[in-house]
């Protein structure tokens, strides 16, 4: 009896044969009775009890309900997971954790937990605890950060990138606000912060590594004062998400995207609502005019935003697939995103981020135009099939954002008439991986460049509670600001 569990209990809580032994032995002793005494009214040896309540052995059903009998409680009291005290649950993570992989991986001796004084107990299961976060982090590499945007993009094209959940909490925020058409104004997003108890609070000195800052003991957000590069609308809700979505500090780099994915989704659904974003892009498709520059300019958000939007409704409401990238100028891919097939360069862990995006697809040759204030369209042939896309740079020029279509699809969209096309043969190496071969005979064994290394390539999850963000400057903001 290894797994069982009743209507009561604390589910969060493993029940298992040390947690009921230990709860056997705590209506034992509470009853005054020795190990042979309830032995024999069991009909069990001492030795046989002893072992059951160390958690070495496994009970029948009708040996635990003899037990509870002979001990005046019910088998429900002996198998709820709940520790009896706080001994009791110290001595349960610290059996728990001598039995794992982990910790029979590191060839240390077992210790004998029931006998250990509090101090010595306390000390062991801290030492665990910091030992586990240690190799939790070190997990948390570059490989494993990878593998985690793998999995969370399958599922996002399981869904179609559309959410549910997430848009009718999306519509109670705007609701909160008396939001009722148009463009989400900042001063309706922040009454959505009044409405959910925040004050707003904008300052100069937010640490580097922040966007923002919530103060959850007080309920105040903090934000800054100005940021050309940012919506300050995006900024509030991206805030408030976690305390609408209830997120509480990631376990792990896939916890951490996951919630980034979320907060991010709110936000632009709250920026671009379903009630209202749905019937112009359903009109717009009646027209064949479909165009992200229009849905950008009709609610008042950026490029960007409005690209991610496109892809959570193009294929639960227009029935479109649909794909987009956000590429750095160097041609390594930032975020990625299709249902509609285009190939996208992967590593053997099946991970798009961090590859490099082939040079003829729309979101690399975005950069070699002068014209960064039109819309940008172009046709790409690729081994699996022609696909229409529209990029542009972003501000600041080191990203571009591409949304695009299958060529079946290009009917609908503004652009499609564009003469540009390109082909591109990857994963072929020889489409723009490999130099032209007059060119390596000359220059392969004559060169070494020097090549730029962002911080992030060898630890891609930073110590901390979140990734990326200095623990010590956010206290130190905060204790600033607490009077």
């Amino acid at each position: 009896m290894t797994s069982t569990q009743t209507q009561g209990t604390d589910l969060d809580q493993p029940v298992d044969s040390l947690s009921i032994g230990r709860r056997i032995r705590f209506f034992r002793k509470q009853a005054g009775m020795t190990l042979s005494e309830l032995g024999e009214k069991v009909g069990r040896a001492a030795s046989q009890i002893s072992t059951i309540e160390n958690g070495k052995r496994e009970t029948s059903v009708t040996l635990l309900a003899a037990i509870a009998a002979a001990l005046g409680t019910e088998v429900a009291e002996l198998i709820d997971p709940t520790p009896v005290d706080g001994r009791q649950a110290l001595e349960l993570e610290a059996e728990r954790n001598q039995a794992s992989p982990m910790y029979s991986s590191l060839g240390l001796p077992q210790v004998r937990i029931k006998s250990l004084p509090q101090d010595a107990l306390e000390a062991i299961v801290g030492l665990q605890r910091q030992l586990a976060e240690v190799l939790t982090r070190r997990a948390a590499t570059p490989e494993e950060a990878r593998r985690a945007n793998r999995e969370l993009r399958e599922m996002m094209r399981e869904k179609n990138n559309y959410f549910a959940d997430l848009e009718k909490q999306a519509a109670e925020l705007l609701s909160l606000a008396g939001y009722e058409s148009g463009t989400v104004s900042q001063r309706e997003t922040a009454t959505i912060a009044e409405k959910l108890g925040f004050s707003l609070h904008y300052v100069s000195d937010l640490p580097s590594s922040t966007r923002s800052i919530s103060d959850t003991a007080n309920r105040r957000i903090y934000l800054p004062n100005a940021d050309a590069a940012f919506d300050p609308r995006t900024h509030l809700l991206t805030s408030l998400a976690p305390h609408v979505l209830g997120h509480d500090s990631p376990k792990d780099f896939h916890e951490f995207l996951q919630q980034r994915v979320e907060a991010n989704y709110l936000a632009a659904a709250v920026l671009l609502p379903e009630s209202a974003a749905v019937p112009v892009l359903t009109e717009a498709k009646r027209k064949r005019q479909l165009s992200v520059e229009y849905l950008r300019d009709m609610f008042g958000v950026g490029y960007e935003t409005a690209a991610h939007r496109f892809t959570n409704l193009a294929t639960e409401h227009l029935d479109l697939p649909v794909h987009f990238m956000k590429v750095h100028t160097s041609g390594t891919i930032h975020k990625a995103y299709s249902n509609d097939g285009l190939p996208f360069p992967t590593d053997p862990l099946g991970a798009i981020e961090g590859q490099f995006a082939c040079k003829r697809f729309t979101s690399r040759t975005v950069f070699r135009v002068a014209d960064r204030f039109s819309p940008y369209y172009q046709y790409t042939d690729t081994p699996q099939g022609s696909f229409w896309c529209t990029a542009r740079v972003l501000p600041g020029g080191d990203f571009a954002i591409s949304v695009g279509v299958p060529f079946a699809h290009v009917k609908w969209f503004e652009g499609r008439e564009s003469p540009i096309r390109s082909q591109s043969r990857c994963p072929d190496p020889s489409c723009c991986r490999t130099a032209p071969d007059d060119l390596a005979a000359k220059w392969e064994d004559n060169s070494l460049p020097s090549a730029k290394m962002h911080a992030s390539l060898l630890a891609a999850v930073p110590p901390g509670a979140v990734p990326g963000v200095d623990d010590t400057e956010v206290f130190e903001f905060l204790e600033r600001h607490s009077g």
